[in-house]
C-alpha cells in the first residue's frame, strides 16, 4: 500500500482517484490547493504526489520547482496535453506526467512504475524471519506460502518492518493507516493489530507483534 497526496481542486475528479486507488489497496488524501498540499507535506508522509498544474493559488510547475530536494516523487495530472507542456513539467521536476482525460489503470501503473524507480523506498522487498512483503504488489510470503491481507493490515505490517525492533506510537500508524479526514474510532488501531497478529500465528510466521501499552506496537524476530 502507498499514500498519495491528491493536488486537484476539481472535487469530483480527486474523490474518483482517489476512491479508484483505494480499490487497488492505497491510501489517498485530497486538497485543493497548493497552499495546503505543502502543509499536508509538512505534517505527513507521503510515497507520491498526484498533481493538477491550474489550481487557485498557483501553478503547479512553479511549485515544483520550488520544492526542496523532489521528495516524494510526483506525477502530473493535467489537461495541458502539448508536447511542450510535457517537457515543461518533466523539466520542472515532475517524476511522469499523465494528460487528462485517462485511464485509471494507466494512471495505477504509472505510480507503480515510479515507485520503483531507484531512490523509491518502495522499491525492494522487506523481510524479516520467514515473512517477506512486496510494497509494490502488497504481496506477503511466509516461508515460501503466499497470503493475501486486506488493505489496512498489509499497510499495517509493512509500517512495522520498516521499523522492525522499534515500539511504533500508536499516532504514527494512525496516520499511516488512515487518511487526514477519517474518522478513527478509540479501538480501530487495536482491531487492525490484533487481526493482523492473528493472521501472523495461523502463517506460521516467526514473528511476534506485541502491545506496549500506552506506547504502541513492537515487530519483532521470534527469539531476536
Amino acid at each position: 500500500m502507498a499514500r498519495f497526496l491528491i493536488v486537484e481542486d476539481n472535487e469530483r475528479l480527486a474523490s474518483l482517484v482517489s476512491a479508484g486507488l483505494g480499490e487497488q489497496g492505497h491510501v489517498c488524501d485530497q486538497v485543493p490547493t497548493l497552499a495546503a498540499a505543502s502543509d499536508a507535506l509538512a505534517s505527513f508522509a507521503f510515497d507520491g504526489i498526484i498533481l493538477d498544474l491550474g489550481l487557485p493559488d498557483g501553478d503547479g510547475i512553479d511549485w515544483l520547482r520550488q520544492r526542496a530536494g523532489g521528495e516524494p516523487p510526483a506525477l502530473i495530472l493535467t489537461a495541458r496535453d502539448a508536447l511542450e507542456d510535457r517537457i515543461t513539467g518533466l523539466d520542472a521536476g515532475a517524476d511522469d506526467y499523465l494528460a487528462k482525460p485517462f485511464a485509471m489503470d494507466e494512471l495505477a501503473a504509472r505510480l507503480r512504475a515510479m515507485l520503483r524507480r531507484p531512490g523509491s523506498r518502495r522499491q525492494t522487498r522487506i523481510s524479516l524471519g520467514n515473512v517477506t512483503f512486496d510494497p509494490a504488489s502488497h504481496a506477503v510470503t511466509v516461508a515460501t506460502q503466499a497470503h493475501e491481507l486486506p488493505r489496512r493490515e498489509a499497510a499495517l505490517l509493512e509500517l512495522l518492518l520498516r521499523r522492525a525492533g522499534e515500539v511504533v506510537r500508536r499516532g504514527v500508524i494512525e496516520d499511516g493507516l488512515y487518511t487526514f479526514d477519517e474518522a478513527v474510532t478509540p479501538n480501530a488501531v487495536e482491531a487492525i493489530v490484533s487481526r493482523l497478529r492473528r493472521r501472523l500465528d495461523d502463517a506460521g510466521a516467526d514473528l511476534d507483534l506485541h502491545t506496549v501499552r500506552g506506547v504502541g506496537y513492537l515487530l519483532r524476530e521470534r527469539n531476536a
